[in-house]
């Protein structure tokens, strides 16, 4: 996906609406890639109703951080699934 690691298309089953179009752009980019694993620094999270859970992460590749936006969304079947997400990074 956006780290290279797998492709864009496992993501099928598990985003709604414009989230997988996003990824599919974010993708040949490779915002993630790099020959180090990317690594997860923080996370965190902000319920605006039920739901939604809008979230956020730091990802380090080596010495260079970047910052990933994502909104979870709750459908009638309960499961959760990626509605929208955003890449900026990575930075030195």
């Amino acid at each position: 996906m956006i780290s290279g690691q797998r492709p864009v298309h496992c993501l099928l089953g598990l985003t709604v609406g414009p989230a997988y179009e996003q990824l599919v752009g974010l993708a040949p980019v490779g915002p993630l890639r790099s020959r180090l694993r990317p690594v997860l620094r923080r996370c965190g999270r902000f319920h605006p109703g039920p739901g939604v859970i809008e979230a956020f992460a730091r990802i380090a590749t080596g010495d260079r951080i970047s910052a990933m936006a994502f909104r979870l969304e709750q459908g009638p079947d309960l499961r959760w699934r990626c509605a929208a997400v955003e890449i900026q990074g990575p930075l030195p």
